[in-house]
């Protein structure tokens, strides 16, 4: 049976969830988790919740999915030793380092490697394989048949509902080299939801649409099937920032449909419930990268609701609506011209007296508090009724059968749930003297089970017919045996860790120094030649014309499928590259997210020479680490974003790739983006070059061995002088 993975941003949608037929729920604690500004969950309200999910028969996994910084680690280690401790699932993580760690130190614990991870190939799935993790959350930008084509015997899971990345997971820098809030540590400002303008070389490109990076919402509703169909396991819906009555409507319209395809019902979605989900969450809808889909809509960033109505008389008093659906007193509602929205509170009808309900072909009146055009469109965002009938939804119930039977002077009754735990309790009883106790009576009795979580699905009485039994030790024996049933249900079954791991790194001192290039132009390599540095890295098509030089290194795309590439210097951007060039001489690139010792100690275990770390490190941090075994980019230009989008193709309507002309992405301060187009992904620059070259000094104090040089368009004699400069700060 697959499963139905379920958000929860609080307590409220977790009930929600759970009464909606997710087998699942992923969620968070205050820290460490992908989605910070969520309400996320106390230490308490976590052991309620796995308390909670577990006697319903629903799993808990915690999301513990950021980068982890080396001050940070045993901080971290102690909430996982929490989660561990109160029965917690599973861990869903990113921090490479940590999941080495946490496999050591909690070898039973289970660990689901977050999209983050940047899984999207058989050898990379291998490597997480063997660390010993057991699920894999795919990257959003894999179709359905790159899915199948993954042949590893582990869990996949992969998003079907919800709010999309237009970045590649774990590979997007765009919120914390601009806005100082990495993505990577749950603070995402979403710089992909505001309005930017295309430039070609010095001229605006005409757009229809100013948010050229958003995206719309998954839903793969009518494609489930096809889904269903696959060696996918795990179905997963976005929306831990989003309402309780999103999470259980959407929740309840998968189960839905995933129960139907396995009882082989043909099920369809309704009219209302297409219009519903409309209601409480869509940018526009896609079926995403698993099907083929285009998702962006750069129309707007906004959630756009269901089209109601339009604007057919406005003055200052009051806005008169033509009604093409249902409209309700205190729903939300916006204007699409100004994006302006309001709580439709007072609703009037056309002889001005207060209603609470209008519906489909009505004209209303509304009290102007904006500012609209006549035939401005009307749209629905909130769903009053909507929102009190999911969560006034009935409560999960747990079937249980009963038997009952008497044997010599004893009652026996016994309790059994759907996961097969049984429970029993017994008593004496009497001969009956004056009237036996009836059948009917125990069994009214017996059922009556008030508000606990179990319900009867079926029961067996069998009894002698001269017995008398107490109704108060009936009553009694009930309670008991609901509470045992309930003990045995959310029982935490953990073996105790006494493993010590040692938190602390011995750092070798640094005698020699050595300095790396990213070069993306002969000139650039050609300079680096001249100038004798240790490492350039190039991509395949400059490689191919100095490999024979001892200093050139392969750097490998940021997004590979299958390994075809032959090089005996590789630099690394993924975790499958690791796996794959164990014997090569290995650099892994800042892409995988390096900030602590323990990444680059499971690194170095994987034969990789030199790690680089992430760009996202501030330099204060970088005294607790292996210096000497770390590269550090003290200048360049750093890439922000992937994405499989083309965002050029909605304003030149063609494909991009062979166009030699210079695009760029311009935000609202005028800050232009460089965009690289390669092999039909799209690669959004820094705007500005990253410069720590003035303290190159004080990390040749605290201990850093290898510097590097991210260059971009810079010539060969500004190249020449760049590793001079270094060169001789080293040396100094």
């Amino acid at each position: 049976m697959k499963e139905l993975l379920s958000p929860a941003g609080d307590f409220t949608s977790l009930i929600i969830a759970i009464n909606s037929g997710a087998d699942a729920i992923y969620l968070s604690g205050k820290a460490f988790g992908a989605r910070k500004f969520a309400h996320n969950f106390t230490e308490d309200e976590l052991k309620e919740a796995v308390f909670t999910a577990h006697l319903y028969g629903v799993k808990i996994y915690v999301t513990a999915n950021i980068i982890i910084y080396q001050e940070e680690v045993e901080t971290f280690l102690k909430y996982i030793d929490f989660l561990y401790q109160i029965g917690v699932d599973a861990l869903i993580m990113q921090d490479i380092g940590m999941i080495s760690l946490i496999r050591k130190k909690y070898p039973n614990f289970t660990i689901h490697a977050s999209t983050q991870v940047h899984n999207h190939n058989n050898e990379g799935i291998l490597l997480l394989q063997e660390l010993g993790v057991t699920r894999v959350v795919l990257d959003r930008e894999m179709t359905l048949k790159e899915i199948n084509d993954i042949t590893v015997d582990i869990e996949k899971e992969v998003f079907i509902h919800g709010a999309l990345c237009n970045s590649y997971s774990g590979c997007c820098l765009f919120s914390s080299m601009n806005g100082k809030r990495s993505g990577n540590r749950g603070e995402c400002v979403q710089p992909c939801r505001l309005p930017y303008k295309i430039m070609k070389n010095n001229e605006y490109l005409p757009a229809n649409g100013k948010y050229l990076l958003s995206t719309k919402e998954l839903n793969t509703i009518f494609n489930l099937k096809q889904l269903l169909a696959s060696d996918i396991i795990s179905f997963k819906i976005e929306g831990r920032m989003k309402s309780p009555a999103y999470v259980g409507y959407v929740t309840s319209i998968y189960r839905k449909f995933i129960d139907n395809y396995y009882h082989k019902k043909e099920v369809s979605l309704t009219a209302q419930e297409e219009d519903n989900l409309k209601i409480l969450f869509n940018r526009g809808f896609t079926a995403g990268h698993l099907f083929e889909d285009n998702i962006l809509n750069i129309s707007t960033s906004n959630h756009q609701g269901l089209l109601i109505g339009n604007v057919i008389e406005v003055n200052d008093k009051k806005i008169k609506i033509k009604l093409i659906h249902d409209l309700s007193q205190e729903d939300g509602i916006r204007f699409a011209s100004s994006g302006q929205g309001m709580i439709a509170n007072k609703i009037y009808n056309q002889k001005m007296l207060l209603i609470k309900n209008a519906t489909s072909g009505e004209v209303i009146y509304l009290d102007n508090k904006v500012k609209l055009k006549i035939k401005d469109l009307v749209f629905k965002t909130s769903s009053s009724i909507l929102e009190k009938q999911i969560r006034s939804m009935p409560k999960k119930k747990i079937p249980i059968t009963i038997q009952v039977y008497s044997s010599q002077d004893s009652l026996f009754i016994i309790f059994i749930d759907d996961q097969k735990n049984k429970v029993e309790a017994s008593f004496k009883v009497e001969n009956a003297v004056n009237r036996s106790t009836t059948v009917k009576e125990i069994e009214e009795k017996i059922t009556k089970l008030g508000n606990s979580p179990f319900s009867v699905n079926n029961i067996n009485i069998n009894i002698a017919n001269n017995i008398f039994i107490s109704m108060k030790l009936l009553n009694d024996k009930r309670r008991e045996l609901v509470a045992k049933l309930i003990e045995e249900r959310t029982k935490i079954k953990r073996t105790s860790i006494t493993d010590k791991i040692d938190l602390n790194f011995v750092r070798e001192n640094i005698t020699e120094y050595e300095i790396s290039i990213l070069a993306r132009t002969e000139a650039q390599v050609n300079a680096a030649l001249h100038s004798k540095v240790d490492r350039i890295y190039m991509d395949e098509k400059l490689y191919q014309k100095y490999c024979s030089y001892s200093e050139a290194y392969l750097r490998l795309p940021r997004v590979i499928s299958t390994f075809t590439y032959n090089a005996p210097n590789i630099l690394a951007t993924e975790l499958g590259a690791v796996h794959k060039y164990k014997k090569a001489n290995l650099i892994s690139d800042y892409y995988l997210n390096v900030v602590n010792n323990y990444s680059i100690k499971f690194l170095l275990d994987n034969n990789v020479k030199r790690v680089t770390l992430s760009p996202e490190i501030n330099y204060s941090k970088l005294s607790h680490l292996l210096l000497n075994k770390i590269e550090l980019i003290v200048y360049g230009r750093i890439e922000l974003m992937i994405t499989k989008s083309c965002i050029l193709k909605e304003t030149i309507k063609r494909c991009p790739c062979s166009l030699e002309d210079e695009y760029f992405l311009v935000d609202q301060n005028e800050k232009k983006y460089p965009i690289i187009h390669d092999k039909c992904l799209t690669h959004i620059m820094h705007y500005k070059n990253i410069n720590y070259l003035d303290k190159i000094e004080y990390f040749k104090k605290i201990g850093v061995k290898s510097y590097r040089l991210e260059l971009f368009d810079e010539s060969y004699e500004e190249v020449i002088a760049l590793i001079n400069r270094i060169r001789n700060d080293i040396l100094r």
